[in-house]
């Protein structure tokens, strides 16, 4: 994957370097052991912290106060964020077009980079938790820690260099979220969850991950007609890093069985498929995830 062509991003919130200090609220230990809980048993960890998921129904509780102290020396501007820049600037430029033709506008979200926690308007942010997308604030919350996690634990790619286009692919879903929140389909989707049993809650909840996914690829489909910035083998590992990540190989991978009923972004086939879908097309109208004929 190339970068050097892509647009910078300054909606960039680079809390690396900074340790939290709680003054109340639930404890980071407690939080961590909810975050493995959820991972094993294949359901967002969000839902069992409370505060930080995207779609889940009912009030959401108030996020620990904790308060942000610098550590000796800020985070440097270094080849990391210059990535991740470079990724949101090329998510800013498709997407404000995108919007443009249905005679809308874009307002891009904030992307906090952090390290093992930080503080969000959703709740407390900690790194078990992967990459996320809050509502409430428009932000996109990333320990990049979660990018070796797609090599050394999930496998996903097979060096450093393959796992960019993977990367960025995982940047470009929270964006999708991003832009279902200012098309006011995450709102409807609560909504609807606040009648649903944890079931059919969960199914809702698939349907907008995959929709993420495809945004992902629509994103993926318009750069790289704009900058050519992809090496041949990105999109295989880029496929790959949606199988890998699926919550059926996830939970076969934890628990050694599957629970379908506790899946909440979809299938490894399914993330496949709609991240593809949308890579093909380039075409916002064929993520229609909730109205497809099957996910």
């Amino acid at each position: 994957m190339r970068i050097d062509e892509l647009p910078r991003s300054e909606n960039i919130d680079d809390r690396r370097g900074v340790r939290m200090r709680r003054s109340g609220g639930i404890g980071i230990g407690m939080l961590v052991v909810l975050g493995l809980i959820g991972w094993a048993l294949g359901i967002d960890p969000r839902l069992l912290i409370g505060g930080a998921e995207v779609l889940t129904g009912g009030e959401q509780s108030q996020p620990p106060s904790y308060s942000d102290t610098k550590k000796t020396g800020e985070a440097s501007t270094d080849q990391m964020k210059e990535f991740v820049a470079a990724v949101l600037g090329s998510t800013e430029v498709q997407w404000k077009e995108l919007f443009a033709k249905g005679n809308a506008r874009y307002v891009p979200p904030t992307l906090v980079m952090f390290s093992g926690a930080t503080s969000s308007a959703c709740g407390f942010a900690q790194s078990a938790m992967g990459p996320f997308y809050c509502p409430k604030d428009q932000q996109v919350y990333l320990d990049t820690a979660f990018f070796e996690d797609l090599q050394r634990r999930f496998g996903a790619c097979n060096s450093a260099k393959a796992c960019q286009f993977s990367e960025a692919y995982v940047i470009a879903h929270e964006v999708g979220h991003h832009v279902q929140n200012l098309l006011g389909i995450l709102p409807r989707l609560q909504q609807m969850q606040q009648r649903m049993g944890r079931e059919d809650a969960n199914r809702v909840q698939v349907m907008a991950e995959l929709q993420a996914d495809c945004f992902a690829g629509v994103w993926a489909n318009r750069s790289e007609q704009k900058w050519k910035f992809l090496d041949p083998g990105d999109v295989e590992a880029a496929l790959q890093t949606a199988s890998a990540i699926g919550d059926d190989r996830l939970q076969r991978r934890s628990q050694g069985y599957v629970v379908p009923d506790a899946f909440t972004h979809g299938t490894s086939q399914q993330r496949v498929r709609w991240f593809t879908t949308g890579l093909k097309t380039g075409d916002v109208a064929a993520c229609d995830t909730f109205n497809a004929a099957q996910l």
